[in-house]
C-alpha cells in the first residue's frame, strides 16, 4: 500500500514538473542554447572548462525560465482571448500567479548566482539582463519593431555567455549577437502570421497585423538575409576556418528552405518552419564552431 501511494505521488510530480516545463516552453532552448554555447567556445577559443560551462548553462536556463514566467503572468490576460494559447497554463488553470511568479523568481535567482560564479561583470549586468529579457512582452503594445526586441532579449544569450568568459565584448561577439537578433525576430515574423487577426482585434502590433501576411514575409527574409550577413561577418573577423563556412552555408540554405515553406495563403505548413527549420539553424551553426576547433581546416 505505501509503495502505491509512493507511485501516485510521483506520478502527481512528474505531471507538475511536466505543467512547469510546458509553461516555458522548454523545448525551444534549442533555439537561443547552441548559439550561446557557440559563444562561449569562441569566446574562450576553445572549451573553457566543466566550470565555465556549467554556470553559463545555469545562466541560461534560469534567465529562460524567468523571461518566460513573465510573459506568461503579463501576457495571461491575451492568452484567454486568443484560441491558440488559451489553454496555457494561466489561462486553463493549470497553475495559480503565485506559482508562475515563484517559477520566474526562482529563475533569476540561478541566473545572479550563476553570474556570482562566473565574472564580476557577469554579475553587474545580471539584473540588466533579467530586465530585458522580462520586457519584452510590453513591446507588441506598442510598435511592430516588437520582434526585433524579442531577437534582442533571446540574443542576450550569447552577449551573457562571451561575458561570462571574457568578462568583455568585442566585434566578434556584437557580430554573434546581432546574427542571432535578426534571425530571431525574422522566424518570430513568420510565427506572428498565425495570429493576426488576434493582433488586430487586440490593438496589438505586429509586422503581419501591420502591413499584410505576404509583405510581412518578406520582411522575415530580410531579417534572416542580414542575420546571415552578420555570420560571414564573424567568420571574417574570428578569421574561422572553412568548416565553418560550410556550417553558414548550410544553416543560409536551411533559412531559404524555410522561406518556401510558408506562403500568404498557405500557412499550413508554418509550425514546421517555426520550430524544425530554426531547431536545425541552430545545431548546424553550433556543430560549425564546434567542428572548427576539432578539425581547424
Amino acid at each position: 500500500m505505501g509503495g502505491g501511494v509512493a507511485d501516485e505521488g510521483r506520478e502527481r510530480l512528474i505531471a507538475r514538473a511536466g505543467v512547469y516545463l510546458e509553461s516555458i516552453r522548454f523545448q525551444h532552448t534549442i533555439f537561443a542554447l547552441p548559439f550561446a554555447f557557440a559563444a562561449m567556445l569562441l569566446a574562450a577559443d576553445g572549451w573553457p572548462g566543466w566550470g565555465v560551462a556549467a554556470l553559463i548553462t545555469l545562466a541560461m536556463a534560469g534567465a529562460r525560465t524567468g523571461a518566460m514566467a513573465a510573459n506568461r503572468l503579463i501576457d495571461a490576460e491575451l492568452d484567454a482571448r486568443n484560441p491558440r494559447t488559451e489553454m496555457r497554463a494561466l489561462p486553463a488553470g493549470s497553475m495559480r500567479r503565485w506559482e508562475m511568479l515563484a517559477l520566474g523568481a526562482g529563475g533569476f535567482v540561478v541566473l545572479g548566482l550563476a553570474a556570482w560564479g562566473l565574472n564580476s561583470t557577469a554579475l553587474a549586468l545580471a539584473p540588466v539582463a533579467a530586465v530585458l529579457v522580462s520586457a519584452y512582452p510590453y513591446f507588441k503594445r506598442f510598435t511592430w519593431l516588437s520582434h526585433w526586441f524579442l531577437g534582442l532579449a533571446d540574443a542576450i544569450a550569447v552577449a551573457g555567455a562571451w561575458i561570462g568568459v571574457t568578462a568583455g565584448l568585442d566585434g566578434a561577439a556584437v557580430l554573434l549577437t546581432l546574427a542571432m537578433m535578426f534571425w530571431i525576430a525574422g522566424f518570430d515574423v513568420i510565427y506572428a502570421c498565425q495570429d493576426v487577426e488576434v493582433d488586430r482585434r487586440e490593438g496589438l502590433h505586429s509586422v503581419p497585423a501591420r502591413f499584410g501576411i505576404g509583405p510581412a514575409l518578406w520582411f522575415s527574409r530580410g531579417s534572416h538575409l542580414v542575420a546571415v550577413d552578420c555570420m560571414v561577418g564573424l567568420g571574417v573577423v574570428a578569421e574561422l576556418s572553412p568548416v565553418y563556412w560550410i556550417g553558414v552555408a548550410t544553416a543560409a540554405a536551411l533559412l531559404v528552405y524555410e522561406a518556401g515553406m510558408v506562403r500568404a495563403d498557405d500557412l499550413h505548413r508554418l509550425q514546421k518552419a517555426f520550430f524544425d527549420m530554426n531547431g536545425y539553424v541552430s545545431i548546424t551553426f553550433m556543430a560549425s564552431v564546434i567542428l572548427h576547433f576539432i578539425i581547424g581546416v
